[in-house]
């Protein structure tokens, strides 16, 4: 583990040197490898599929598993948005003079060894590598062992293109143990690793941030909420509603539970059962919920419950005070949205909601590396500190200050 991380560490001093031409030229390259490899890739996928059906893994993450052509160009078109940001390298972020005559640079500079600890989704090993190849990092990847040929092949696509232009496929790694006993060592690499990266299960994210040494910005569970206001316009709350949950029940910024004003549940609730019957969405609600439509009970613990599935819970609560309450309750501090046509009503949400992404009259399923602009994202930070939200190439920097002077001494 020690000479693995070693040549990963050495590595990123390298790539820290790179001009940002010349990393958005191997990115394109990178890019074009995908698809000339799709096959590969795909009879790769095969393989951990088969594996899926036969250890019966659940739907949602069978469906995040899966690479197609579609998804094989969608990871390379990716890695090409993600080679035309502009350099988070080397930007002066501020600058000024001292009173004894310094000049001072505060420089964006790359993290160093980044390790990321993922599951499910292959495309993560494409993604997160070109993140911190742009933003000149290392990468240590440790992805699941449900994907376990996908990811080989993919970063053996990557590796090449690195390969090729003389650079040490090191650069971009794939954790050699990757069994729990190897991510406790890597999670204690101090010495070598930079910034952990967990993004996956409860009790993933719970494992590393308890155990590392090596700083963290968690990605944690998704309990994401929808409110629709009595000023709402009802035709766009039905819509964003049924978008949030429904369009990609698996995924981390899917609605978990629609909070609705007390003041319009008896006209708004069965339209909203009407739509979600239509797109078989289990449906629990609260007492007041089902005095009004006919759907299961939900217990104080389904709202504290990430489905990543076609389940939702319903809640009717007493105006946005009362949507706040059960937010601050049980929110995991990812994303959070209001339908409202009062102005006053959107503005004390947005100010009283401490998650990361806050929408007003739109759907929680824009909280995405992709949809923010960023290209890919390495996860979803639900961390305070160092990054927060969909965590894209900024996320992967930090700074550094330079001084200039003219002989002065203290």
């Amino acid at each position: 583990m020690e000479q693995f991380l070693e040549k990963a560490k050495s590595a990123s001093r390298i790539i820290a040197t790179m001009s940002g031409s010349e990393r958005n030229r191997i990115l394109r390259q990178m890019a074009e490898a995908l698809r000339v490899n799709t096959m590969n890739i795909i009879e790769a996928n095969a393989i951990d599929m088969k594996r899926a059906e036969e250890e019966n893994l659940a739907t949602s993450l069978k469906e995040r598993l899966l690479l197609d052509e579609k998804r094989i160009d969608a990871m390379a078109v990716a890695i090409e948005e993600i080679a035309a940001l502009k350099d988070p390298i080397g930007r002066v972020l501020d600058g000024w003079v001292t009173e004894a005559g310094l000049k001072i640079e505060k420089v964006s500079i790359p993290i160093g060894v980044i390790g990321i600890i993922y599951e499910s989704r292959p495309n993560v090993t494409s993604d997160t590598a070109a993140l911190c190849f742009k933003s000149s990092n290392g990468c240590v990847l440790k992805g699941g062992k449900e994907a376990e040929a996908s990811n080989a092949v993919i970063a053996e696509v990557l590796q090449s293109v690195l390969v090729r232009n003389n650079l040490p496929k090191e650069m971009i790694a794939l954790l050699p143990d990757s069994s729990r006993e190897g991510v406790a060592k890597l999670i204690k690499m101090d010495r070598y690793v930079d910034l952990i990266v967990p993004r996956g299960g409860e009790g993933l994210i719970r494992y590393v941030s308890q155990n590392a040494s090596v700083p963290v910005v968690k990605h944690d569970k998704g309990l994401c909420h929808t409110y629709i206001d009595k000023d709402a316009n009802i035709e766009n709350a039905i819509a964003i509603a049924l978008n949030a949950k429904v369009q990609r029940p698996g995924v981390c910024n899917a609605m978990e539970t629609l909070l609705v004003d007390k003041a319009i549940a008896q006209s708004v609730l069965p339209l909203l059962k009407e739509v979600f019957d239509r797109a078989h969405t289990q449906l629990k609600g609260c007492a007041l919920t089902r005095e009004v439509i006919p759907v299961a009970a939900a217990s104080e613990e389904d709202f504290d419950t990430e489905y990543l599935a076609n389940i939702l819970n319903i809640r009717v609560v007493s105006g946005v005070e009362g949507a706040i309450d059960h937010i601050v309750r049980h929110s995991s501090g990812h994303s959070e949205a209001i339908i409202t046509e009062n102005i006053s009503a959107a503005e004390r949400f947005m100010d009283a909601i401490d998650s990361a992404a806050v929408y007003v009259n739109a759907s929680t399923r824009f909280t995405d590396g992709g949809a923010f602009g960023f290209g890919a994202e390495v996860g979803i930070s639900t961390n305070k500190l160092h990054a927060r939200g969909p965590m894209g190439v900024e996320g992967l920097t930090t700074y550094k200050y330079k001084i200039y002077g003219k002989g002065q001494i203290r």
